[in-house]
């Protein structure tokens, strides 16, 4: 069973947080069959998608006990006690409350709620997050923005999201990012279109090939 210790440490280790944002149950699954086969334990499946909880749900029974399954775009604690509920080992957000971060701590499951300023992401690392997903970094800058941040800040484990790609990657790895979350990079929604699962699979596995060279 994960607990957030095993949990966090899976995240850094793996140095990606693949995310599905798809537009029907199904095809959620095929995703995360693809990031599965391409290396990586680790899925974050967004509210976004149709019958989310049943995505999350579904895999944590049949994956459990191999993958870390997560959830994104949770806004309130309302949906923290959902993602929970339905077996979600983490919790990811656009933004940060104290709601939100209290609730993720009731159920001890690591939070990373998102945060665009210093005093944003000191702020929200202050109310408990366990680490603090900056975004959308590629807009504020990409690995300078994080090497400007992690400057008077080297203590909170970032997860620069939102313009990460395989250039942006090394780079971000390289000034000390915590983790990546990564979304149409590695779910290549013209791929996803036509059936062809196996370029999700490459995707994945050229970013752990990034991450090995940078780690």
């Amino acid at each position: 069973m994960w607990n957030k210790k095993k949990a966090m440490d899976l995240i850094y280790q793996t140095g990606l947080i693949p995310i599905i944002r798809v537009d029907s149950t199904e095809t959620a699954f095929r995703v995360a069959e693809a990031f599965i086969t391409g290396g990586v334990s680790i899925i974050e499946v967004t509210f976004s998608v149709p019958g989310a909880t049943d995505v999350v749900r579904k895999l944590s029974q049949e994956l459990g006990d191999k993958v870390l399954v997560g959830t994104g775009t949770v806004l309130n604690a309302e949906m923290v006690n959902e993602a929970v509920e339905a077996g979600s080992e983490f919790i990811v957000s656009p933004g940060y409350s104290e709601e939100l971060i209290k609730a993720a701590q009731k159920h001890s499951k690591p939070c990373i709620p998102g945060a665009m300023t210093p005093s944003e992401i000191l702020d929200a690392h202050n109310l408990g997050a366990d680490a603090v997903k900056v975004f959308p970094c590629g807009n504020l800058g990409g690995a300078a923005y994080i090497k400007a941040v992690r400057a008077p800040l080297p203590h909170i484990p970032l997860v620069p999201t939102g313009g990460v790609n395989l250039d942006t990657a090394g780079p971000l790895l390289e000034v000390g990012s915590f983790a990546l979350g990564v979304g149409s990079a590695i779910t290549d929604k013209t791929a996803i279109k036509e059936g062809r699962f196996e370029v999700i699979t490459d995707n994945v596995k050229r970013f752990i090939h990034v991450v090995k060279k940078y780690r």
